[in-house]
């Protein structure tokens, strides 16, 4: 794994949760890990990753996202194995 994506892991999970992660930096790692991404209506896009469809909205016009987000998708890598 290139060092940008290990950094994007270890942002996503950090504690406190962060908010200064780039939403482009989470898609590159979900492409890193092997997933497709498809675009849905709105800025909506379909991750299938891990044999599983999870759906996420691209933030805008911010290209951070939020802490919700970034919780969720620590909880779908740490569901499936994937950690720092």
């Amino acid at each position: 794994m290139k060092r940008a994506h290990s950094r994007t892991l270890e942002l996503i999970f950090a504690r406190p949760v962060s908010a200064n992660v780039r939403w482009s930096d989470i898609e590159a790692l979900f492409l890193e890990l092997g997933a497709k991404i498809t675009e849905r209506e709105g800025s909506r896009i379909a991750v299938v990753l891990f044999g599983q469809v999870q759906v996420y909205h691209r933030p805008h016009p911010r290209p951070t996202t939020d802490k919700g987000a970034v919780a969720s998708i620590r909880k779908w890598l740490e569901s499936n194995g994937v950690k720092p």
